[in-house]
């Protein structure tokens, strides 16, 4: 029962956050062609998600409610799945998987680049540097940076870029996105590698950083390639392997 009351819960936050999205685009009516202006109460699901994660780390009745989704979840496993190391970048891939398949998303191959790479860089600076400050250790003890999760947080980056490039030809690849990035971290809970609020926390980490990425990107792209129309082709592809993150970047004229 506690599984699956678990499973609901990440679930629906999934939900509230598209619900979400779409009042607040509906309601100011700013969204433009390609990027999403700044509303604050865009902050209000992600904000409610770092709050709790942070919570954790003090409270102690939150940290109890840890150890029992840990006992809940684990119980029973005699194998690790390493699925969630693929999944979390399943959702940005998307995009780029989409538009070769003449599936064309908001924002032009540029831009979208621009975009993806801004949000990676975001995301996992903040990851990083919280987990150097935080210092919560894993649930399986290996190692003291359990505060947040990476692999969700990346997961729910790519989520919130899927549904940003696509919730105008249907909120269902969101809903795809936001599933899959629910999915990853589930299974990093699985696999005894973090507690329910690094996941929680992660997962508005991500979703904030997309966000800081789509509300920068006409700043980015003035300082990046000027005012005037570039002809050329560019491909900014970030890439981060858990331990390691690298920038590619191709241009060609």
């Amino acid at each position: 029962m506690r599984k699956i009351s678990l499973l609901l819960f990440l679930l629906l936050i999934s939900y509230n956050s598209l619900a979400q999205n779409t009042i607040v685009v509906d309601s100011i009516q700013t969204d433009t062609v390609r990027n999403i202006r700044f509303n604050y109460k865009q902050l209000i699901i992600p904000g409610i998600l770092i709050g709790y994660g942070f919570w954790g780390i003090e409270s102690g009745q939150i940290k109890s409610f840890n150890f029992q989704i840990r006992d809940e979840i684990t119980e029973n496993i005699d194998t690790k799945i390493t699925i969630d190391d693929f999944t979390r970048y399943v959702p940005a891939v998307s995009v780029y998987a989409l538009n070769a398949f003449g599936v064309k998303g908001k924002n032009n191959m540029r831009d979208r680049s621009v975009i993806l790479a801004t949000s990676t860089i975001l995301t996992v600076g903040a990851v990083f540097g919280l987990k150097s400050i935080t210092n919560v250790e894993r649930p399986d003890g290996t190692s003291n940076d359990s505060f947040p999760s990476g692999h969700t947080a990346i997961a729910f980056a790519g989520a919130e870029f899927l549904y940003q490039e696509y919730k105008d030809k249907s909120i269902w690849y969101g809903v795809a996105g936001y599933a899959i990035a629910t999915g990853t971290g589930i299974f990093r809970m699985y696999n005894n590698r973090h507690w329910l609020t690094d996941v929680a926390a992660g997962a508005g980490i991500g979703i904030l950083c997309t966000k800081a990425a789509y509300w920068m990107n006409p700043y980015l792209t003035r300082k990046l390639f000027g005012k005037k129309e570039d002809k050329s082709t560019s491909f900014i592809s970030p890439s981060y392997d858990g331990k390691s993150f690298t920038i590619n970047y191709i241009k060609t004229f």
